[in-house]
């Protein structure tokens, strides 16, 4: 470990250099993955850093504690013994973590496809409540959410709802959404007071950008159409919507929230983009999947990950046992406790492989 610490730490040094040289702060490019790169080593160079001044700490205090001291002398040498012990394993523990392998999407932004599955009308109602839900857990972290396409259903719930979600960071606190959520309760519409059980699939893919999927105009089929509304009635007379189908895979993207076709048109790319950099990650991933499927999880989309259950005010994460019984403070967004155990149960896992 402490090899590949020294070895982050002179390359962290080594950025510094390079950052301050005149013919990197004149190349863009340069002087932007350069800084990025130096940021990423940060929180591991200041830890180990404060590490490192631990140990020295600490040893001068054993040695001190060996010498001829009064009682009072002695206890208070004790207790900074003991302090500076308990930070140095904090510290390893830490650095250990930052020590991990990086899914090098984490700092990507994000696009989401929330879909309303069994259950029908309640099923789509409950995607809007998702919707609302990730919508407000963004602003929270001062994300920017722009809405790519949206399909709704009669009684004001989303068929199928598309949206890009801009920070950074925005990938590696949402991937663990992607799967099947359930929600138990009482529909509007049930006369009986019977609670129904119903689900809403949740697909979480990180933005690709032109470096990673390439789309080649002749590779792609763009067809132009009325935008509708719910229940599907024309809402324009305008050829404004727009859906582009990628030939070589398939893949269809469509967009109808914009006025503007050319506006459409990109974000049914943007979403095109992501569709295929996303299959492609999960056929890279299946060639592994035997070694390092993880309990966590962050790609099967037909796995139930969470249920809602409005009649117990009840959220349970059933990857990780979690169980909250504050359903409406989750559905406003307040869903940081639930990412943050996900987070560190993977991390766990991570630390147990020895990877």
């Amino acid at each position: 470990m402490l090899d590949k610490l020294e070895a982050l730490i002179d390359r962290y040094e080594k950025l510094s250099e390079l950052l301050c040289d005149p013919d990197v702060a004149s190349d863009p490019k340069k002087l932007r993955d350069y800084s990025k790169e130096q940021s990423d080593l940060q929180p591991t160079y200041e830890a180990y850093n404060e590490y490192k001044q631990v140990v020295e700490e600490l040893e001068a205090a054993k040695e001190m504690q060996a010498e001829k001291l009064d009682d009072e002398m002695k206890e208070m040498v004790k207790g900074e013994i003991d302090s500076l012990t308990q930070r140095k394993q904090e510290l390893e523990e830490n650095i250990r973590i930052l020590l991990l392998p990086k899914d090098p999407n984490d700092d990507k932004n994000v696009i989401v496809e929330i879909r309303g599955a069994a259950g029908g009308d309640e099923a789509a109602l409950f995607a809007a409540d998702l919707y609302r839900m990730y919508t407000r857990y963004a602003d929270t972290q001062g994300w920017r959410v722009e809405l790519m396409d949206v399909n709704e259903s009669d009684l004001g719930g989303f068929k199928e709802v598309i949206f890009m979600i801009n920070g950074r960071g925005a990938y590696s606190k949402m991937k663990y959404e992607s799967g099947a959520h359930r929600v138990q309760r009482i529909p509007a519409t049930e006369s009986g007071g019977r609670i129904h059980t119903s689900t809403s699939t949740v697909a979480v893919m990180p933005e690709a950008e032109d470096v990673d999927i390439e789309i080649l105009d002749k590779d792609i089929r763009v067809d132009t159409f009325c935008s509708s509304g719910a229940g599907g009635q024309s809402v324009n007379t305008t050829k404004s919507a727009v859906r582009v189908t990628h030939i070589p895979t398939g893949i269809v993207a469509t967009c109808q929230d914009g006025k503007s076709q050319n506006s459409n048109k990109e974000k049914a790319l943007q979403v095109l983009r992501a569709r295929i950099f996303d299959m492609m990650r999960q056929e890279e991933e299946a060639k592994y999947a035997g070694e390092r499927k993880s309990k966590v999880g962050t790609g099967d989309r037909s796995e139930r990950i969470r249920t809602y259950n409005y009649p117990q005010s009840r959220v349970t994460d059933h990857r990780i046992g979690l169980t909250l019984h504050k359903l409406d403070q989750v559905m406003n967004g307040e869903i940081e406790e639930i990412l943050s155990a996900l987070t560190i149960a993977e991390q766990s896992e991570l630390l147990e492989k020895g990877e």
